[in-house]
């Protein structure tokens, strides 16, 4: 999973390091767990995991020496794992809306667009993430899970979840799952039974026929899908369905919604997502591709059927220049902080500050129709 990342030069670091992010020099006996950032160091102080710096060190202890613009990337509080090679990587920053843990790169499907391609086979991330969540911070507002499939590491997905329940109680849970192993009802009674205060079971749905939807996935799991929805249901689990809209998808979004609101009245959201162009959508562009504007219409029926109707309804990943006025109310802010991008003709955008831009994977591929609003206009919210 392609997360925010700083390369230095390591010190010492022969193992991957996770730690905490400190700005400030700490108590001796309060070190533990904690990664110091300074720019006035000549050594590492005793009891830290290692050091960031800009400056030359002495050999003892743990650092890895960067740039000193790349100092400012630091908030107290973040959690990073540097490597053995010199990379930071930010597994959890405080001051972002879009932290996840990543429990697996396997996957039970092959979506032609999946931006993150699965594994066949991995070392077991379960010891590491619960690690990374007692480090993370206790007042943390939302915590994503996602993979690969989540539900492929069985029981452990609930001891992550009591995890956070544990170290951050205030914590709202996203799952992002395609839901197949919910059809079994006792493991859908499992995730049940932790009796999270505030988790989101999201699940992918991309067409009303099953045929269809298999294709996309690479796997005869409609049926599958549609019984785990019917069990999580029955526990009283809020459910949210997700749409990723491409060439193979987009004609029946109409169809789609109303196969929803007929079949599974008791979800909680729908949110319709313009797609990311990496990984295998990147590979399949040809198949996948097509110019946002030109399924407007499309779309344009499907969430008005669903919201009209009572049903919840988001549009993701897209830019309101792009959109009809009609449902330009639906659309929020979704990419992820690190990977969010804007063009320069945003620049004059009279709503660049309510749209959310468009991934940096996209810059080659977006649509061709993003151009400025620069006439006062008043977008409500649908939340």
């Amino acid at each position: 999973m392609t997360m925010k990342q700083i390369t230095g030069i390591p010190i010492n670091i022969e193992e991957d390091v996770l730690g905490r992010i400190t700005l400030k020099k700490r108590n001796v006996f309060s070190r533990k767990d904690y990664i110091l950032v300074s720019a006035d160091l000549s050594n590492v102080p005793s009891g830290y995991s290692a050091a960031i710096t800009n400056c030359q060190i002495s050999s003892n202890g743990c650092a890895c020496i960067v740039e000193k613009q790349e100092l400012r990337e630091f908030c107290e509080g973040d959690v990073v794992l540097i490597t053995n090679k010199g990379d930071i990587i930010f597994l959890y920053e405080i001051n972002s809306l879009h932290n996840a843990i990543f429990v697996t790169e396997r996957c039970n499907h092959r979506c032609v667009m999946c931006p993150q391609p699965p594994v066949e086979s991995e070392t077991d991330k379960t010891p590491f993430n619960l690690k990374l969540l007692s480090l993370m911070d206790k007042n943390t507002r939302e915590i994503g899970i996602t993979g690969g499939e989540p539900t492929l590491i069985g029981d452990d997905l609930f001891d992550l979840i009591r995890q956070i329940q544990k170290y951050q109680p205030r914590a709202a849970i996203s799952l992002l799952t395609n839901g197949v192993k919910f059809s079994d009802k006792s493991y859908a009674m499992k995730l049940a039974l932790c009796k999270h205060h505030d988790l989101q079971i999201d699940i992918p749905i991309f067409s009303d026929v099953a045929d269809e939807h298999n294709c996309i996935v690479g796997a005869k799991t409609f049926y599958k899908t549609v019984q785990g929805l019917y069990n999580l249901a029955l526990f009283n689990q809020r459910i949210g369905l997700r749409i990723v809209i491409h060439k193979l998808t987009y004609k029946r979004l109409p169809q789609l919604a109303d196969y929803i609101y007929h079949n599974f009245p008791f979800v909680s959201q729908v949110a319709f997502m313009q797609m990311e162009t990496t990984g295998n959508a990147s590979k399949n562009l040809d198949e996948l591709w097509i110019d946002p504007y030109d399924y407007n219409e499309e779309l344009k029926q499907a969430v008005l059927l669903l919201a009209n109707r009572g049903i919840r309804t988001f549009i993701f990943n897209a830019q309101l220049c792009v959109l009809p006025p009609e449902i330009r109310e639906f659309a929020i802010p979704s990419i992820s902080d690190w990977k969010d991008e804007y063009l320069p003709e945003c620049d004059e955008c009279k709503l660049r500050d309510r749209c959310g831009g468009l991934f940096a994977s996209n810059k080659e591929h977006h649509s061709a129709h993003i151009n400025p609003i620069l006439e006062k206009y008043t977008v409500s919210t649908c939340i």
